[in-house]
């Protein structure tokens, strides 16, 4: 029963995962294209192969998941699955310990984990991988398929063909997010969100941080780590001939209430001087933004169209959002962090509709065009 219970809670917990990811995969291959980045793997040729390894990761999470829940070929499903915990446990310390993607996107946009809290949990995954295998090791020698027993044989079948619709189902739910929207948002930019109450919220609860110092002693060497409200009551680390002194570049910024989160507050527009238009835009009655994360990548047919379609609505405020000023050629270009597009934007280029700063719609220029 013990056993039964730690399997089937493990696969849930890898098909949950996967899925998710299958939802919105290309947001997932904007979290693989992090670690192939200069400041993580360096691995820039990899860039291009971000969603393919996206789609494989998640294969392996949700066939291998509900393999482990139907108890199918255990031996090669829990090596597999111990294989895949160890390379995210590597991914994730690594994360964690150089600090250089904050989210591994383990569950997507759905939960969010920290660095540590993202290796801890494959941690404890593979920890009871491991559990899981010793404790199975007596079913390895035998048959997982079929046997001569019809009884046995009729349940494999019945098992594999569960496999099959479960795949069929899954494949589907990829290809929606690839060549269209996610079927699922877990994002912040779903439709119906309204970004001028967001932003309000935002301003209303904002997160506060303290400065810590790093001083060091000059008489006996002796280092010290001070928040700012200490160092300035305490007149002997700044007082003239102080032997404390801030070492310059090792103060840190650390957060001591966590305020209202929400990925709108990276929603910042700017025109190519610099001047921010987000109030205009989320105040218009009507605004309609075509958004691109990868300008040159940009089809000019497509480009034409979209652009066409979108100057028909004469009642509405209308640009072009990319991180290129020259990117488009009829309508007026603005400025966004390619960063924050991404999250908005699944397709390149794309079409988001507010109205009165609330999203009505959203889809990616080709769907657009279609409409």
């Amino acid at each position: 029963m013990i056993k039964n219970l730690l399997r089937f809670i493990i696969a849930v917990i890898f098909i949950l995962s996967g899925f998710v990811k299958a939802v919105d995969l290309v947001g997932f291959s904007f979290k693989m294209e992090e670690y192939f980045s200069p400041s993580v793997f360096n691995m820039l040729f990899l860039e291009k192969f971000a969603l393919l390894f996206s789609i494989i990761v998640v294969v392996l999470e949700l066939f291998l998941g509900f393999m482990l829940l139907l108890k199918l070929k255990l031996k090669f499903t829990l090596s597999i699955l111990i294989a895949l915990c160890l390379f995210f446990g590597f991914l994730t310390f690594y994360s964690a310990y150089y600090n250089v993607v904050t989210d591994c996107g383990c569950f997507g946009d759905a939960i969010k984990f920290t660095p540590w809290q993202s290796f801890i949990k494959d941690v404890i995954l593979l920890v009871g991988l491991i559990i899981l295998f010793f404790l199975y090791r007596k079913d390895f020698g035998k048959q997982d398929a079929y046997t001569f027993s019809s009884k046995k044989e009729s349940s494999n079948k019945f098992k594999y063909i569960l496999l099959g619709i479960f795949s069929l189902a899954m494949i589907y739910i990829m290809a929606q997010g690839i060549l269209h929207e996610p079927m699922i948002d877990f994002r912040d930019y779903k439709i119906g969100t309204d970004l001028q109450a967001e932003k309000l919220k935002i301003a209303k609860h904002p997160s506060e941080y303290k400065t810590f110092y790093s001083l060091k002693n000059t008489k006996t060497g002796e280092v010290l780590k001070v928040n700012q409200d200490d160092y300035i009551k305490e007149t002997k680390y700044w007082q003239e001939g102080s032997p404390w002194k801030i070492e310059e570049g090792k103060n840190e910024s650390v957060i001591v209430k966590e305020g209202y989160k929400s990925e709108i507050v990276k929603f910042k527009i700017e025109d190519p001087t610099g001047m921010e238009l987000t109030d205009e835009i989320i105040k218009a009655p009507k605004a309609i933004l075509v958004f691109s994360y990868h300008p040159k990548d940009i089809s000019p047919e497509v480009l034409k169209e979209v652009e066409d379609k979108v100057k028909s609505h004469k009642d509405a405020v209308i640009f072009g959002v990319s991180t290129d000023p020259n990117t488009f050629k009829t309508i007026k270009n603005m400025m966004m962090d390619g960063t924050a597009i991404k999250t908005i934007a699944r397709s390149n280029p794309f079409v988001l509709t507010l109205q009165n700063g609330k999203i009505i719609d959203k889809q990616p220029a080709k769907d657009y065009i279609k409409k």
